[in-house]
């Protein structure tokens, strides 16, 4: 049995002040968001094996707020294939994780990991359908693998446990009033 943690990248705010898309920063509800999430994995006894992460600065600095909360710093290893990856590029890194981990955080961007979701967890409502409604910043999606290898991972074969949302946990860490 594997489990599979995917989390997408906090709230970025830098509106064009950056000329490229790879070095956007968290803002401060990003910071907040990020930090509540780590928080919240503490408190359900959430630990990885493995992390595997792309390399933007906006998800290193999640994953800094998420070890802040989570009150233990993670230590991701970084690949450039997750940067603004599809779905198909998910699932090729997926399966050459590492054999050792049973438990792997996987931490990106949208859609790719909206996408995976869909993809490893077959139709069935619940928390699915709120995967395929919206997959907001520093949400997180738990699903568990019913297989010996990381390789073995295929469409279908997956059971979502949870997906949580910052607004989940903190109402003023939704979406801002239009």
């Amino acid at each position: 049995m594997k489990t599979l943690t995917l989390l997408r990248h906090a709230k970025s705010g830098d509106d064009g002040l950056i000329a490229r898309d790879f070095d956007r920063r968290l803002n401060a509800k990003g910071r907040r968001a990020a930090h509540a999430i780590g928080a919240w994995m503490r408190g359900e006894g959430l630990g990885f094996d493995a992390v595997l992460a792309s390399p933007a600065a906006r998800v290193q600095e999640t994953l800094e707020e998420v070890g802040e909360g989570l009150g233990a710093p993670l230590s991701p290893r970084f690949d450039k294939r997750l940067y603004l990856a599809t779905a198909d590029d998910l699932m090729d890194v997926l399966q050459a994780a590492p054999a050792s981990a049973d438990r792997l955080l996987l931490a990106g961007h949208n859609p790719g990991l909206e996408r995976l979701v869909l993809r490893l967890v077959p139709d069935g409502g619940g928390p699915r359908d709120a995967v395929e409604e919206k997959y907001p910043t520093a949400s997180v999606a738990e699903i568990a693998l019913d297989v010996d290898g990381w390789a073995s991972v295929a469409d279908g074969i997956g059971r979502l446990r949870r997906f949580v949302r910052p607004r989940d946990l903190d109402p003023t860490l939704g979406p801002d009033a239009a």
